[in-house]
């Protein structure tokens, strides 16, 4: 599949785009790669969508050199793709991906028709210091890398995908790419409270999505609740599931989201 670049001045993100029709656009989260959508991406092909999928800054194919790395950052990104695509788009996102979603709708309500929400984070997670701590220590090299491939293994509580270990090999050949790993240090030192006072301002419709067993929040399902609420939204709870669910549960994940998309290009 061929890769595309945006520039964005300090530096071009890299996308692919695949597909004919109304447009999706599905944002990654934090340390991940746009393989992550590698189930999620053909079937809302199949369904006749264009669909885009981009690398965060200083992850995968993207460049190094950007200043900011955060919900804001990646959110002016998936505005700018939109309008270099032709939009408006609606947006998927995962993880810090949903957060960007969330303020680009937001920030640009005629641009962004809809939100599907993947663990999404919509407010900072309460967090015990001393993990906090261990976490900035992790994260440093040599042992840095490893250990977030560990932690990203303790993400798929439920059915890890067949083909986790090759993803994980690529996450870990991301990170050995240029400056990819210092890019993405700084990315986790985001903050996500800027977009709990940004949520009352969404107007697209929204589909929140949480794997039961996520170990990034202490209340998956409350925190799903929480978003779903605020947002207006449908919530769609993954037994099992972790961070992940569209790659551990593609089958349960995969027809919801179809449907939803469906329902909101229908009613644009």
């Amino acid at each position: 599949m061929t890769i595309n670049f945006l520039d964005r001045g300090e530096g071009r993100i890299a996308y692919t785009v695949r597909g004919e029709g109304p447009l999706v656009i599905c944002l990654p989260g934090m340390g991940e790669l746009r393989s992550v959508y590698r189930f999620t991406e053909p079937v809302l092909v199949d369904a006749g969508y264009r669909v885009a999928v981009l690398d965060l800054r200083g992850h995968g194919d993207s460049d190094d050199g950007f200043r900011d790395h955060d919900d804001e950052a990646l959110a002016s990104d998936a505005l700018a793709l939109v309008d270099h695509l032709g939009g408006p788009a609606f947006l998927v996102g995962n993880s810090m991906g949903g957060s960007a979603a969330i303020l680009a709708a937001a920030a640009e309500p005629t641009k962004v028709t809809g939100l599907a929400l993947l663990g999404a984070f919509v407010r900072d997670p309460k967090l015990n210091p001393v993990m906090g701590l261990a976490m900035r220590l992790l994260l440093l090299k040599p042992w840095g890398p490893a250990a977030w491939r560990m932690y990203l293994k303790t993400l798929y509580p439920g059915r890890p995908p067949a083909d986790q270990a090759e993803h994980l090999a690529e996450v870990a050949a991301s990170f050995r790419r240029g400056d990819h790993w210092r890019s993405f240090v700084k990315t986790t030192k985001l903050s996500h409270a800027v977009v709990e006072g940004r949520l009352d301002a969404v107007r697209a419709p929204a589909l929140v999505v949480m794997g039961e067993k996520d170990p990034d929040f202490t209340d998956p399902a409350g925190e799903a609740r929480y978003t779903a609420e605020r947002l207006g939204g449908e919530l769609m709870l993954v037994p099992n599931s972790g961070h992940y669910p569209m790659t551990e549960y593609p089958e349960l994940v995969n027809p919801a989201l179809v449907a939803f998309v469906n329902r909101i290009s229908t009613n644009a």
